[in-house]
């Protein structure tokens, strides 16, 4: 019988088996074919060889299998066959091998205990599952016990134990009290992994009667309680302290042994006061990093996936302020098989040899057994193509028959490992499985990959062809994989089309066809620009594309690399991306990605918004540097240093750079080791042999780096053999006939050790040579002399010193030198395209005449003479370089009308090679330049006089010149446009009959028979009538007299129709400034659109200070400035909001001096007597009309309206409680209080005056009548509200206490 079994733990299919096939014969992974071949079963689904199962549910023990034919199942009970039909409690479900026992409906789930095994059998072999063990969970009732109250001291320590009943599985313990309420634990009352309840010291507070444990079994969902343990905890004064004492485990030192792959549990839980701090150390080594855990309040260590390396000795430390104690366990790991080759399918034609291969370890070392069909190999049926050879099977000229499973069990003592492998011997014609006529589509200059997957055995042989009957495609273009398929590795243009894929074997043939067609890239032609913006504007990307007409794109945008917010600002266009109202949060990245079904492009920029920086409220600075660097821990390659952190300044500390100096080779020298967060204050540290290090530590937080601490000590590592070796090798050649070895060497810490230095090899690559070296020191160059010219070389480079060699290094592939190329390029064409552009054609040279890195062609091209001046003089030869194996190149800024020469000759590395015979070409007219200049001179009442130069470029033959010209008024109105033909022979022009006094613009330029070039433009004006006497008008109303003149023949006038225009470019001008002490008046003009803002920056003449900014209220052409500096000078200037850039020069004022004011006796002006007088006067009549009013009882309007229409909502407020009220007559009597429209720092904010004196004049909505009523009260309008921050601490009058509330 078999030793312990089980199932592999991944689950395979029929799928995944059959991609794990590891001979000559792949199949594909296609339902299809899967469907029509034959194979051996293969487990698919096995229930776990462990298996417990809940007694009061039916057992489902699973096995499911697949094969060709299906196959039938069987099982074994304890090593006898199960005869299934015979017991009506099992079942087994149809087409499968699982079986149901029936428990729900009478069965006892104990009766079938047992071993259990099934079998999945077709005409090709069998496959059998894992030993898998049946057993019921059990969950038994605690013992009863007499449970004595605990007595204990306080600061003694205790332990409650749980001793739960043994239960399958064992179950979970828990601590409680009787409102099921977890007991809290903590560095002092902690749960053992026993699941005891352990006190290091008991306190007064643990005294209670409810402590109760508590098991719950997963499997049948029941919770076991035993009876409540009662402690009560007396006090003793003083209290004695005491040093840890280890409750668990006991003594100094115990063992355990754990399983590889397993979490090993390690606890130390110790008595003492104060609560002793436990600390885990492995002896001789450190514990694992980032598998190791400190649990229970580090009292249990936790490492998980545990292996072989993990044994030694680890121990735990109890320590307190009186002492410490501490405990050693020795932990070794043994491990149960595990697989290094577990066997895997095999597929084999007739006649072909294969092997299944069986390799696994563990501790001890597993036993392999092999079974073939379930049966122990030894006693199986003989094959005389199989022989086994301890793990391995070897098969040799296989025959159908040989088709079979094979079982490896790997056995020890601690568990096994069984797999199932079959040997499937198949005779297959050739199949194609990629669908007929596949379309692939690439874009271009991209790799295209054409699939044929097949299926044959034996394994058929693959051939490509292009087009209908074009030949077998073969050379270094095309890549032929394993798989069958075709790879272009640089789909051009010309590379679509038709491709036939054949597979044959002896026993067929057949083909398929699948066509390529490839796209156009999609390219971003305008990327989005950097952009700086300011805060409240408007900004745009722009991400404009082209790409294949056949490909559909789709634009998004990302802002730092994720979505756009959700905002209405953010507005997507069909090649843009436009923000407005920017704000500060909107600063960052902001990226364009194109994508189609085929290719992705993206382009970035960044949008910086500018906005002034906020005054800091709190000071931050850099940290102070760490100090009291501590080495702990020495080995060989590794050291733990330690630091305590410096102040951090109000900036937390970030993280920490760690710098190391090596004193033994660059002394004072300090390099960058590593970095830790700003949490972390040790860290694990890295080391190289012979180096004598030391070690500094920087704090950086957010505003920078700290100063560095003080070096830590010494530490001299040991010497050892290279570890790497040079980088960066090469191979040039310097001359024709050497090969000039370079290397980056080894710095003074990489050598390991004493005694650096470098074997340096090389060989001629493609030809039959050994390697020949040559052992150098202190050089990073040797010189290999007597080579070919340009030839391939393998070359490495290796370092040693005086204990070893360094690993093996890789090879690079180096050159010998170049040489000029012999021959010039042939065949070159020209072909003129414009005036300015020419396209040159040659044809390449042969690759063997290069001698070197073909770096690509240059064309050297120079003119020779303009042919409209028949005049030759000397020009610089222009180059331009085409890198690469190019055919052809573009020559732009060619000069009209002109003669040119070039020659193009090859370039590698050496130089240039020989020119080719110079080729002649013409460019064609062009349009001229403008014309060189154009004067206006002798202004009269009615004339102007014209002068002009000749185009500097005429670009060809000069046929005439255009004049046109229009008069101008003061408000931008533009008059008739006149247009004059003028011959090219002619350089002046008298223009006569002329408006006096009137402005005209000038436009002037030349023309070829190809066309006009650009124009000059002039303006202006003749003289004023001294006469006084006004032309005859026409045109009324529209600002211009009848333009009289002499014409040409081909001269002709347009009617005089006049248009308002906007001036072409809007200026801000004549800024004046009228300064007083502290303020000063700003007055400009301005020409340009309408409803514009305009704003006043000012500042100190000669400060590097930032402008201040005012606003303008309104189109205003000044503004007054208030709150300067006396005796100050200033410069200002004036812009306009929404056009950007736009502003006036600046000025420059100074304030008058500060100067003391003229004292004058008020009192004794006599003007002031006047206005006192007749103030006097009305006082005296107002009180005599109130005096009357009163006497007749009236009471205001507002009384009256109030009684009348009491509004609860609308009350005064009482002045001795702040609650509301009404009006008495009593409070009529009251003096007016100052009201709270003026803030009570007796200030006015400068936008309030500022502004239009609509809020203090016509605008006021709040009037009085003659009797003193307010006028505004119930006119549904209010006054402006107070400003923010300003209100005044004194009560309301009535007046204003009602326009509050109305």
């Amino acid at each position: 019988m078999m030793k312990k079994m089980s199932m592999p733990t991944s689950k395979t299919s029929l799928v995944l088996f059959l991609c794990q096939i590891i001979s000559a014969l792949d199949v594909p992974l296609d339902s299809k074919l899967l469907e029509e071949l034959s194979q051996p079963p293969t487990i698919t689904q096995q229930s776990p060889k462990d298996y417990i199962v809940d007694p009061r549910e039916n057992i489902v023990i699973q096995c499911e299998a697949k094969g060709k034919p299906p196959p039938s199942f069987s099982w074994t009970r304890n090593g006898t066959h199960f005869d299934i039909d015979k017991d009506a409690q099992v079942t087994m479900k149809p087409n499968s091998g699982t079986l149901v026992i029936n428990i729900m409906n009478g069965g006892k789930a104990e009766a079938y205990e047992g071993v259990y095994q099934c079998t999945a059998r077709n005409e090709r072999g069998a496959a059998i599952s894992n030993n898998i063990v049946i057993r019921p969970s059990r969950s038994p009732l605690w013992t009863k016990e007499k449970l004595e109250p605990n007595h204990v001291r306080e600061g003694d320590s205790l332990v409650l134990h749980c001793r739960p009943p043994v239960g399958l599985p064992p179950p979970i313990i828990f601590w409680m009290d009787n409102a099921f309420q977890r007991l809290p634990q903590s560095e002092r009352v902690s749960q053992g992994l026993n699941g005891d309840l352990y006190f290091s010291n008991v306190q007064p507070e643990d005294t209670r009667e409810d402590y109760i444990c508590y098991a719950r079994f997963n499997h049948t969902q029941t919770i076991q309680q035993k009876q409540p343990i009662s402690v009560k905890v007396f006090s003793t004064k003083p209290v004695t302290e005491r040093q840890p004492v280890l409750l668990t485990p006991t003594g100094s030192t115990s063992t355990k042994v754990e399983l590889r792959g397993n979490v090993l549990l390690l606890e130390c839980i110790a008595a003492g006061l104060p609560t002793p701090v436990i600390r885990w150390i492995k002896e001789g080594g450190e514990l694992p990093a980032n598998r190791t855990f400190f649990e229970n309040f580090r009292k249990t260590l936790k490492i998980i996936d545990v292996s072989e390396a993990d044994s030694g000795n680890y121990k735990c430390i109890a320590r307190n302020t009186l002492g410490s104690a501490h405990h050693v366990i020795s932990v070794t790991v043994k491990a149960a098989p595990y697989w290094i080759t577990a066997p895997r399918n095999l597929v084999l034609s007739p006649g072909e040899d294969g092997t299944l291969i069986c390799r696994a370890n563990g501790n001890p070392k597993p036993s392999i057994s092999w079974l073939a069909n379930g049966v122990p190999i030894a006693i199986a049926p003989e094959d005389p193509s199989r022989k086994v050879d301890g793990d391995t099977i070897i098969f040799s000229h296989v025959q159908e028959r040989s088709s079979a499973v094979y079982q490896c069990n790997a056995s020890n003592e601690y568990g096994y490992l069984l797999s199932n492998a079959f040997v499937n011997v198949l005779a297959e014609p050739p199949r194609i499985l990629t669908p007929a006529n596949k379309l692939y589509q690439v874009i271009a200059d991209s790799p295209a990959l054409l699939d044929c997957a097949y299926f044959g055995s034996p394994k058929p042989e693959i051939e490509w062809f292009k087009g209908v009957k074009g030949s077998i495609l073969r050379g270094n273009e095309y890549v032929f994989h394993d798989n069958g398929t075709l790879e272009i590795p640089v789909a051009q243009k010309n590379s679509a089309g038709t491709y036939t894929c054949v597979a044959r074997n002896e026993l067929g043939k057949i083909q398929n066809e699948v066509q390529l067609e490839i796209k156009d890239p999609t390219m971003i032609i305008k990327q989005p620009e950097y952009k700086v913006i300011q805060r409240y504007g408007q900004v745009s990307f722009e991400c404009i594309i082209k790409h294949d007409s056949t490909l559909l794109p789709t634009v998004t945008w990302l802002k730092d690399n994720d979505e756009l917010p959700d905002d209405d600002r953010f507005l997507v266009g069909k090649d843009n991306l436009t923000i407005m109202n920017v704000t500060d949060k909107d600063d960052g990245t902001y990226t364009c990605i194109v994508n189609t079904t085929l290719d992705s492009v993206s382009a970035s920029a960044v949008l910086t918004v500018v906005a002034a920086p906020p005054t800091p409220a709190i000071i931050y600075a850099r940290p102070n540097p760490p100090f009291d660097l501590e080495l702990t821990g020495q080995l060989e390659r590794s050291i733990d240093l330690s630091w305590i952190p410096g102040d951090e300044n109000n900036s937390p500390i970030t993280n920490f750079v760690i710098e190391y100096e090596d004193a033994l080779h660059e002394p004072g020298v300090w390099h960058y080791q590593t970095e830790v967060p700003g949490t972390q204050t040790t860290v694990h540290l890295k080391l190289s042999p012979y180096v004598n290090y030391s070690f500094r530590v920087i704090a950086v937080n957010k505003i920078g780096r700290s100063q560095p601490s003080e070096p830590s000590e010494q530490y001299l590592t040991k010497s050892a053999s290279p570890d790497e070796n040079p980088a960066n090798v090469q191979g040039i050649g310097s001359e024709p006939d050497n090969l000039v070895i370079t290397w980056e060497p080894l710095k003074g810490f990489q050598s390991n050790g004493p005694g650096l230095q470098y074997k340096v090899s090389w060989r001629q690559k493609d030809v039959d040579d050994e390697w020949t070296s040559v052992i150098v020191a202190n050089v990073s160059k040797y010189i290999v002399s007597g080579t070919p010219t340009f030839v391939p070389y393998e070359i490495k480079v290796q370092a040693l010193n005086d204990l070893g060699y360094a690993p093996e290094p890789s090879e690079v592939i180096g050159h010998s030198g170049e040489d000029l190329p012999m021959v010039a390029p042939g065949n070159v064409q020209v072909h003129v395209i414009n005036s300015t552009l020419a396209k040159v054609h040659w044809d390449p040279v042969p690759l063997k005449t290069v001698r070197g890195h073909l770096q690509g062609y240059k064309v050297y091209y120079w003119k020779v003479q303009s042919l409209s001046r028949r005049s030759r003089r000397h020009v610089e030869q222009k180059i331009l370089t085409f890198r690469g194996n190019k055919t052809f190149g573009m020559l732009p800024g060619l000069e009209p009308y002109s003669s040119y020469k070039l020659n193009v000759r090859v370039v590698n590395g050496k130089g240039e090679g020989p020119a080719s015979p110079d080729k002649v070409f013409r460019t064609p007219e062009g349009v001229p330049s403008s014309p060189s200049f154009l004067k206006i001179t002798n202004p009269t009442l009615d004339s102007l006089t014209l002068e002009w130069g000749s185009p500097t470029h005429p670009n060809g033959v000069l046929t005439s010149y255009t004049l046109k010209f229009q008069p101008i008024n003061n408000t931008h109105e533009l008059g008739p446009l006149v247009e004059i033909r003028i011959p090219a022979n002619e350089s002046s022009l008298i223009l006569k009959n002329l408006n006096y006094s009137t402005r005209y613009k000038f436009y002037f330029n030349a023309q070829t028979s190809v066309g006009s070039g650009s124009q000059i433009t002039e303006e202006a004006v003749t003289i004023m009538d001294e006469a006084g006497i006004l032309r005859p008008a026409v045109g009324a109303g529209k600002g211009y007299s009848e333009i009289l003149f002499a014409t040409s023949p081909v001269m002709h006038t347009v009617r005089p129709t006049f248009y308002k225009v906007q001036p072409l470019y809007p200026r801000i001008r004549n800024v004046t400034t009228a300064a007083a002490e502290t303020y000063a008046n700003i007055s400009w003009e301005y020409e340009g659109p309408d409803h514009v803002n305009f704003y006043v920056e000012y500042g100190v003449a000669g400060s590097k200070e930032d402008w201040k900014k005012e606003i303008v209220n309104g189109s205003r052409s000044f503004f007054v400035l208030k709150g300067l500096t006396p005796g100050t000078a200033y410069k200002v200037r004036v812009g306009a909001e929404g056009l950007s850039g736009f502003r006036s020069s600046e000025d420059v004022f100074e304030t008058g001096p500060a100067m003391a004011s003229r004292q004058v006796d008020i009192a004794t002006q006599g003007w002031f007597i006047g206005l006192m007088c007749a103030v006097a006067l009305l006082i005296l009549i107002l009180l005599i009309v109130c005096f009357i009013r009163r006497n007749k009882g009236g009471k205001y309007p507002v009384k009256e309206k109030e009684d009348a229409h009491a509004d609860p909502e609308i009350q005064p407020m009482k002045e001795d409680d702040g609650t509301f009220g009404e009006y008495s007559d009593a409070e009529d009597h009251k003096p007016l209080k100052k009201g709270s429209r003026t803030p009570s720092d007796r200030t006015v904010k400068k936008e309030d005056s500022d502004d239009s004196l609509v809020d203090y004049g016509e605008g006021v909505n709040g009037q009085f009548n003659e009797d003193g009523s307010f006028i505004g009260q119930y006119s549904g309008k209010k006054e402006k509200e107070p400003a923010e921050g300003n209100e005044s601490s004194e009560a309301p009058s009535p007046v204003n206490a009602m326009n509050s509330f109305v």
